[in-house]
């Protein structure tokens, strides 16, 4: 038989048994839970899964100037939560290239570019347009468009609606007598009321290609043309112009003037036109800058390197397209 301290001496052993296996079945549990935990795919809480954005696919827009045939881009992940500084994904705008700025000032620099045409005036191309010619004494052919005098009387007035505020300075246009007789003519004036649409007032030299002077009134059609003699055209500052204030007109162009803008140095700024054909700039912005002109069929030419000189012709290297 055991004796007493015997049997108390397995009791201990049994109880120390107990509570180490306890122990160690705690310490596996643990273990298994933060292996369970950590596994791809487990959530471990709802506040880091609520931090991970949720990806659409969103397709990209097909740009218009890509050529015809070229496969669109596939749809790619866009996060629907707000980019990161460091990470952004958004395709960054298109940005227009500056004009340069000309250092030189000796002489004009010019470049040539197209875009859309402006809002159609009165006077379109491909356009007839019935009326009556008349004539008047045209003295040195300086008239309402400022030009000064006319190199030769191939000239005419245009009737205020048709003048359109100076636009029509410096057009050419064909004109059909009805006995079939024609003569091309330059508009460096205007014809005021009682003028009447369509009706063109011709130097008496041009009126005398078609008609006797004696009949007086001739009923015409007439278009506008695109002669192809002609040489640049060229760039002349008002009196009274500085870098404060300054008008601006262009001379001896192939086609009618639809807009005049100036640079600014961060883009460019469209001047008003006068009835006296000169463009306006107020403040002085642009002035002695580089210049910008566009005729009616959208052709555009820029012009660098003109100092602000009052008065002065200042001609250019360039000239509109013929039509």
């Amino acid at each position: 038989m055991m004796t007493t301290r015997q049997i108390a001496r397995q009791r201990r052993r049994r109880r120390r048994l107990a509570v180490g296996t306890a122990a160690a079945l705690t310490s596996v549990g643990v273990l298994v839970y933060l292996v369970m935990a950590l596994l791809p795919g487990n959530k471990v809480d709802a506040e880091s899964t609520a931090a991970s954005p949720l990806v659409t696919t969103q397709p990209k827009a097909v740009d218009a100037s890509a050529p015809t045939g070229t496969a669109s881009p596939s749809a790619t992940p866009s996060p629907s939560a707000s980019p990161s500084a460091s990470g952004s994904t958004s395709p960054k705008p298109r940005t227009t290239p500056k004009a340069t700025k000309s250092s030189s000032k000796a002489a004009p620099k010019t470049s040539r570019g197209t875009t859309t045409p402006p809002a159609a005036g009165r006077i379109r191309p491909h356009t007839s347009y019935k009326g009556v010619a008349t004539a008047y004494e045209a003295g040195v052919g300086d008239g309402a468009c400022l030009f000064g005098p006319s190199p030769d009387m191939m000239i005419a007035a245009m009737n205020t609606t048709d003048y359109e505020t100076s636009r029509a300075c410096g057009a050419y246009i064909l004109v059909h007598a009805s006995n079939g007789k024609s003569v091309t003519v330059r508009i460096t004036n205007e014809c005021p009321l009682p003028c009447a649409p369509g009706q063109i007032d011709l130097s008496q030299q041009a009126f005398a290609k078609l008609a006797d002077l004696k009949v007086g009134r001739l009923a015409i059609t007439w278009s506008l043309v695109s002669p192809s003699s002609i040489g640049t055209m060229s760039i002349r500052y008002k009196t009274g112009s500085s870098i404060y204030w300054c008008g601006i007109q262009v001379i001896g162009h192939r086609n009618p003037v639809a807009r005049l803008e100036v640079s600014t140095g961060s883009g460019w700024r469209q001047l008003p036109r006068t009835g006296y054909n000169y463009f306006i700039s107020e403040n002085g912005t642009g002035c002695g800058k580089a210049i910008r002109v566009t005729d009616i069929y959208g052709e555009q030419l820029t012009v660098s390197g003109l100092a602000v000189l009052a008065n002065v012709v200042q001609p250019t290297r360039v000239q509109f397209a013929q039509h």
